[in-house]
């Protein structure tokens, strides 16, 4: 059994050392950072945090290196998506299966241009880079995976991705349908990350802040009724996750907040923008998510004018 994990950052990293500990496949990554990428190969991949080890895999920056993989495993920012998985499908055929576990929704779209079973996935697991070869976890969580309907993946293959998942230590449900578990991370995200990419302020710290508890709320509640309009059945209450993550320890900054202090691209097309998207073709009004997703993008924008 061979897996490849497309974007080795830090969520990829999570998988790929769990992985690569279990032994129960080969495991290779692909990553664009050279520098990532050669303290892998040197030293191994270091996990600290929830979990503490370092894990020994193959990285490398040039996907034809890889051999054909039965499985692969896309954790890029959903920004490169496309790039990607153009990379990367050449190490797929149709008996190979590739599942996503990116924030918000259009990734597997994108995916199933290229390969023929793609998996839709959502994950809840997080956490941080603090130098090349070596990931803080940050918050423990599931994974909940489910094939992408357009592409008739087998329920087999994404149970036999589960089983591996799980056995390597990464908690893992296979769903015949994965669209309630993936707009509950959906609805989550657009309702927390960018408010926290917008004030500077922790999950935590924005969770118990009234003005800014609000937000969370009422961004929640457009997107919500874009579910309900789509009928999609969510799998948990995006509020209540809120809280739950509010009191995780230590002081958790959302991935969107972190590409704002690095001034990267965020993901904020795939998640207020996605909900915008879906709330127009449903006559759904989504005003608030419009409007941050405007200032995300104005912030983008700022950096480019500097």
């Amino acid at each position: 059994m061979k897996i490849c994990v497309i974007g080795c950052g830090a969520v990829g990293s999570l998988f790929a050392a769990h992985l690569a500990k279990g032994k129960e496949a080969e495991v290779f990554a692909f990553d664009v950072s050279p520098a990532h990428v050669q303290a892998i190969n040197q030293h191994g991949l270091r996990l600290s945090g929830e979990a503490d080890f370092t894990a020994r895999l193959q990285a490398t920056t040039d996907p034809k290196s890889i051999p054909h993989c039965d499985y692969g495993i896309v954790a890029t920012k959903s920004i490169h998506t496309l790039s990607a998985i153009a990379q990367t499908a050449h190490l797929f055929d149709d008996k190979s299966a590739v599942c996503s576990v990116q924030n918000g929704v259009g990734n597997e779209e994108i995916i199933a241009e290229h390969v023929h079973y793609v998996i839709r996935g959502t994950t809840f697991p997080a956490g941080h880079m603090v130098a090349p070869g070596n990931v803080s976890y940050d918050i423990k969580g599931d994974t909940w995976i489910g094939p992408f309907e357009p592409t008739g993946t087998p329920f087999s293959m994404v149970e036999e991705l589960s089983t591996i998942l799980t056995r390597a230590g990464m908690n893992t449900v296979a769903l015949p349908d994965a669209r309630g578990a993936q707009w509950t991370k959906l609805i989550f995200n657009a309702g927390t990350n960018p408010v926290g990419a917008l004030t500077g302020l922790d999950h935590g710290s924005a969770s118990f802040f009234s003005p800014t508890s609000e937000v969370f709320n009422a961004l929640i509640d457009e997107g919500l009724a874009v579910a309900k309009a789509l009928g999609v059945e969510l799998h948990d209450d995006p509020k209540q996750m809120v809280l739950k993550a509010a009191n995780a320890p230590g002081k958790h900054k959302a991935s969107m907040l972190q590409d704002v202090l690095a001034k990267r691209q965020t993901e904020i097309d795939f998640m207020n923008g996605a909900i915008v998207d879906w709330g127009k073709k449903l006559d759904i009004p989504t005003p608030l998510n419009r409007a941050v997703w405007a200032l995300v993008k104005g912030l983008e924008q700022s950096w480019t004018k500097a």
